[in-house]
C-alpha cells in the first residue's frame, strides 16, 4: 500500500480562466525586468561613481537634478517600473502559497493598497519639489 503525496505546487483549487492578464504580466516582467537593469545601473553609476560619488549628495543636488525634466522622467520610470514589477512578484507569491482564499484576498488588498500609496507619494514628491526651500546647516 503506497502512500500518496501531492506535488509540491499541486494545486489545491481548481484552475481559473485567467484569460490574456497571466501572459501580459509575464511579459510586463521580462520588459521591465530590462528597463530596471538600464535605470538602475545608470541611477548607480550618476550618483555613486560620478563625480565624487556619493559626498557630493546632498539637498542642492537633488534639487538641481529635479529641476530637469528629464531626470524627473527618469526617476518616475524607475519608481513605477519598479514598483508594479515588485507587486506583480510579490502577486504571483501570494497566488502560489496563500492556501486559503479569504487569506490570498486580505494579502492582495494590502499589497495593492501600500502599492498605490507608495506610487502616490512618490510621484508626488518627483513633480511637487521645492528647490526654493531655504537649508539650515
Amino acid at each position: 500500500m503506497a502512500l500518496a503525496l501531492d506535488k509540491p505546487r499541486a494545486p489545491r483549487r481548481p484552475a481559473a480562466r485567467r484569460g490574456n492578464f497571466e501572459l501580459v504580466s509575464w511579459v510586463f516582467m521580462r520588459v521591465s525586468g530590462l528597463a530596471l537593469i538600464v535605470l538602475v545601473l545608470g541611477h548607480l553609476l550618476i550618483m555613486n561613481i560620478l563625480d565624487g560619488g556619493v559626498h557630493r549628495i546632498n539637498f542642492a543636488f537633488v534639487a538641481g537634478r529635479w529641476s530637469s525634466p528629464f531626470w524627473q522622467v527618469w526617476d518616475l520610470l524607475m519608481l513605477w517600473l519598479a514598483e508594479i514589477h515588485g507587486g506583480n512578484g510579490l502577486r504571483t507569491v501570494i497566488n502560489d502559497y496563500a492556501r486559503k482564499d479569504s487569506t490570498r484576498f486580505w494579502l492582495k488588498i494590502m499589497l495593492y493598497v501600500s502599492m498605490v500609496l507608495i506610487l502616490f507619494l512618490g510621484t508626488y514628491v518627483i513633480f511637487t519639489f521645492d528647490a526654493t526651500i531655504p537649508t539650515t546647516h
